[in-house]
């Protein structure tokens, strides 16, 4: 088995990629867009984001972060983007294949509702990604400073389901900003303190 971080510069179609992920959240996406509609110089922007693939089943190209960023741009009208290979897994059974890379943590089949599903659901293409509104206030409170920034794979889907537990589904929907000043408090308490980049609870004077 070969372990590689070799960047491709020739273009990949984003439409071609493949997601191991099954949502994003859309609030991040649209940030994203607005983003790259306000950056100046494009091309140097696409030469220094890059996304991390796994070269996998049936020669596809299987995205293993930055999902966001690849809807972000196929919504602005890219096509294509250079990708960094992390692997070459094209001679493993597709068994195997899902099963390294679980045991990576390069995959995350779980649906908008934090349940487990299988990964022949899993999206064919990036646009296939849906919105999962706890992931989407996990972002917004990691850009608040309620957590920091981690390399745990995923680590944001698991601050939305802590979330998930202790915030009901409408209150997200009818107030985004009450919503996250209480995920706020909750990501300051020692309920929290398991989880990937937690910054300690609130100092009381």
């Amino acid at each position: 088995m070969t372990t590689i971080r070799e960047p491709r510069l020739h273009p990949i179609a984003i439409r071609e990629l493949r997601p191991t992920q099954m949502t994003v959240g859309m609030r991040e996406v649209a940030a994203k867009v607005k983003h790259w509609r306000e950056v100046g110089h494009k091309n140097v922007y696409l030469g220094t984001h890059t996304i991390p693939v796994v070269h996998g089943l049936k020669e596809r190209y299987y995205v293993i972060d930055h999902h966001h960023l690849a809807y972000a741009l196929q919504q602005a009208g890219v096509k294509t983007i250079a990708v960094t290979v992390v692997a070459d897994l094209r001679r493993l059974k597709k068994s195997t294949f899902w099963s390294f890379m679980e045991a990576r943590g390069w995959t995350h089949p779980y649906d908008s509702g934090g349940k487990r599903c299988d990964h022949a659901e899993l999206p064919r293409r990036i646009t296939g990604l849906v919105d999962d509104p706890y992931r989407s206030l996990a972002g917004e409170l990691r850009h608040m400073g309620g957590f920091a920034k981690d390399v745990t794979p995923f680590s944001e889907f698991l601050w939305a389901d802590f979330l998930r537990l202790r915030i009901k589904r409408h209150h997200i929907d009818k107030d985004f900003s009450t919503t996250l000043a209480k995920a706020l408090e909750l990501a300051k308490s020692l309920d929290a303190d398991y989880l990937p980049g937690w910054c300690g609870p609130v100092q009381r004077h």
